[in-house]
């Protein structure tokens, strides 16, 4: 049997690999193991290329933190890159540790490594424990993880499953300023639509860009959607990269492309908007 493939953030071991593997949890095949193959990636534009170069099947990516918002480079990334569309969601609690190497004290320690995110989700913790420790970002919290199993002078924040990945000690848990962090994932593809078991929520994903920015568009825009009855998830603004002051809308709505009342709006939409781009319709999986 082929294997399915997925790409994701890597290396092994950050929360877009464990997210990958509950999408794959959630396809139906007995073994992940056995049926998938994880691509790791370096970078999310590389998982949106893997994808759109049909060299993986799909590409998990990071859209939304509780915290710090929306990944912004993503966004950008399903506003202005290819034809893939989101054909999945998944949300899943995050859980910061402090990493150390297995021989290394907290008084070694004269840099701290994470991704950007990472960085930003344990501000209190960093100022109080580790003031005037250098912050280093890095591609992923594995990487972090990774870099800081052989330099005693380096920390990572990352998760317990990337210490155990590479061989760190675990120095403290729960490290982040808040103790309910969360962020959604996305799974994307080209061309496959996975078949999920879910009778729950589905969401659908637009980018919506102006004929120019004239006042109450964004009045104009969620009209159309009350008078359809369709409820917004989140909307948010985003430049277009046109020129300073040019904007568009990233807009999620509960329901399908396919439903009546949806369909309404979207038609309704592209009369008076430049582009409506469907980003996907798709299931929100626990």
């Amino acid at each position: 049997m082929e294997k399915t493939t997925i790409a994701y953030l890597g290396p092994a071991g950050t929360n877009c690999d464990e997210a990958a593997r509950v999408f794959a949890c959630h396809m139906g095949k007995e073994s992940t193991t056995d049926n998938f193959d994880f691509i790791a990636c370096p970078s999310f534009a590389e998982v949106f290329d893997a994808v759109e170069r049909e060299q993986t099947d799909y590409g998990v990516v990071a859209v939304e933190n509780s915290l710090e918002g929306s990944v912004t480079s993503t966004l950008d990334l399903f506003a202005f890159g290819g034809t893939s569309r989101i054909v999945g969601q998944t949300v899943l609690d995050i859980h910061h540790c402090l990493l150390i190497a297995p021989t290394a004290d907290l008084a070694d320690v004269q840099r701290v490594a994470s991704h950007p995110q990472g960085l930003a989700q344990c501000r209190r913790f960093l100022s109080e424990q580790l003031r005037g420790c250098e912050t280093i970002t890095v591609s992923s919290t594995a990487e972090a993880a990774r870099l800081a199993a052989t330099d005693p002078h380096m920390a990572a924040i990352a998760d317990e499953y990337a210490a155990k990945l590479y061989g760190t000690q675990v120095y403290a848990r729960e490290i982040g300023d808040r103790v309910r962090n969360a962020t959604s994932f996305a799974l994307i593809s080209r061309s496959k639509q996975p078949t999920f078991s879910h009778d729950g929520v589905w969401k659908t994903s637009l980018a919506l860009f102006l004929q120019d920015n004239k006042k109450g568009s964004l009045n104009m825009i969620l009209s159309e959607f009350a008078y359809a009855g369709i409820d917004l998830s989140m909307i948010q603004s985003r430049p277009t990269k046109q020129g300073l002051g040019d904007y568009m809308f990233f807009v999620d709505i509960l329901g399908r492309e396919s439903d009546p009342r949806v369909q309404t709006a979207l038609n309704c939409l592209r009369l008076k908007l430049r582009e409506v781009k469907v980003l996907g319709t798709y299931p929100l999986l626990s």
